[in-house]
């Protein structure tokens, strides 16, 4: 497993539009689903990575907790399911329902999305605000895998906290680190590596 660390995409970074299927409810979702929310969490995770099973239930609280208020979250899976078919939309599906997620789970098979909001390791967390402009991205927490350090969300959630509550959120923000997305062969992008 390569460790892999976020990209950090400038603040005030617009969303990049996309068009997905939700590996459960069969539903296309897209930036104009989530226009009524005062914010957007977009998570980039896969089924098999340690540092996502790590997070796993953290990430289905978040979707828990804030589902009756104004955030809107998705989950996106960019990995080449050739080489990683853990990954593949029925694997993603039985995650979803297992955990229970108040989010939609989709697959980018193309990989164009990743690349859009250069996506480099799972999990990847880039946090929107109501014009769909970049507020935080980086990690969940500082817990990883084999660390012992509870995992919180509490990066996360408190720039989750700031946004919906009207806050500035603190700019010193600490990158997101996790497998590398699994890319097709050739499809790597330019930020990549």
């Amino acid at each position: 497993m390569a460790l892999t660390p976020s990209t950090m995409l400038p603040l005030g970074t617009k969303a990049p539009d996309f068009k997905l299927l939700d590996v459960v409810s069969q539903e296309t979702i897209s930036l104009q689903t989530f226009a009524a929310k005062k914010a957007l969490l977009v998570m980039f995770i896969c089924q098999h990575c340690p540092f996502v099973k790590h997070v796993k239930s953290e990430l289905a609280k978040l979707g828990q907790d804030y589902v009756d208020q104004r955030l809107g979250i998705i989950a996106i899976s960019a990995n080449d399911v050739a080489n990683y078919p853990d990954d593949s939309p029925e694997k993603m599906k039985e995650m979803a329902q297992e955990l229970d997620f108040k989010f939609p789970f989709c697959y980018d098979e193309s990989q164009e999305v990743a690349k859009a909001y250069t996506a480099a390791c799972t999990p990847d967390f880039f946090l929107f605000d109501g014009e769909n402009k970049l507020r935080y991205r980086g990690q969940l927490d500082e817990s990883r895998p084999g660390n012992n350090i509870p995992v919180t969300g509490k990066d996360l959630r408190a720039a989750i906290e700031s946004l919906l509550g009207g806050n500035t959120i603190k700019i010193d923000q600490q990158p997101s680190i996790g497998c590398n997305i699994k890319w097709k062969p050739g499809n790597e992008p330019s930020y990549y590596g």
